[in-house]
């Protein structure tokens, strides 16, 4: 029976084949990607120190550049801005001053015209008064000769 297990185990059993692969295999894996991720890492690294040495200063002095004459631009227009305002409240409260102005000078025409409007109904009432005086005294007059007639 011996030689029946060890042409068993010769024939069937490849655990010893396969470990054996597969620690080569774990082996050489382990070490071409160990190799290749210590290159990425110096790669990495060396990538930082350039951007914190080189990149990062020269990004830092740009947009203090940009900004500050991002800054310097915005208070101009908020000047301008200023400005603006002021010259259209100016041009507003003028427009209000004139339009009042207008309204003080159409009611003061206004007063006027209507005591111009009394004074006149006061001639005209006068007048017809003085008219209607006269014509009475007319009449008056036109009876006594009438009745001079009458007595005829």
């Amino acid at each position: 029976l011996p030689d029946v297990g060890e042409i068993y185990s010769r024939l069937l059993d490849h655990r010893p084949v396969i470990q054996g692969e597969i620690r080569y295999f774990v082996k050489e894996f382990e070490e071409k990607r160990g190799l290749r991720e210590l290159r990425v890492l110096k790669n990495l690294k060396n990538t930082i120190f350039e951007t914190n040495d080189h990149v990062l200063p020269k990004c830092e002095q740009a947009m203090r550049d940009n900004l500050n004459e991002t800054l310097r631009r915005l208070q101009a227009a908020n000047d301008m801005m200023h400005r603006l305002q002021e010259k259209e409240h100016e041009a507003r409260k003028l427009q209000a001053d004139k339009v009042m102005a207008r309204e003080e000078k159409c009611v003061a025409h206004w007063e006027e015209f209507m005591k111009d409007q009394q004074n006149k109904r006061a001639e005209m009432d006068e007048e017809h008064r003085k008219a209607m005086e006269r014509l009475k005294e007319q009449y008056s007059e036109m009876e006594k000769e009438l009745a001079k007639y009458v007595s005829f």
